[in-house]
């Protein structure tokens, strides 16, 4: 599912308009990001949450040329699902 299908749904099972539906869905999406941006962590019981880890500096190499190189420090969001998503994904598989 792309984010014009997911819009699309929630308009249909919400019974908004398709452009209200698309705004909803925009805002949501728009206060997560700023919350993981301020560093808080965002939890929708049942669903799931959302957090920045930070990744220290570490050492890899190229893999065209294998010279050492640096990986800088960099935070990143991570998603952890909820038990209730657990569960369901795993009933549609029985």
């Amino acid at each position: 599912m792309n984010k014009a299908e997911l819009i699309r749904a929630v308009a249909e099972r919400s019974g908004i308009t398709k452009k209200d539906a698309e705004q909803a869905v925009n805002d949501t999406l728009s206060v997560i990001s700023d919350a993981l941006a301020a560093g808080e962590r965002v939890q929708l019981v049942g669903f799931g949450s959302f957090e920045v880890r930070e990744r220290g500096p570490r050492q890899s190499r190229n893999p065209r040329t294998q010279e050492p190189m640096e990986i800088p420090a960099s935070r990143t969001p991570v998603f952890k699902a909820g038990k209730t998503l657990k569960d369901a994904v795993a009933g549609k598989l029985e």
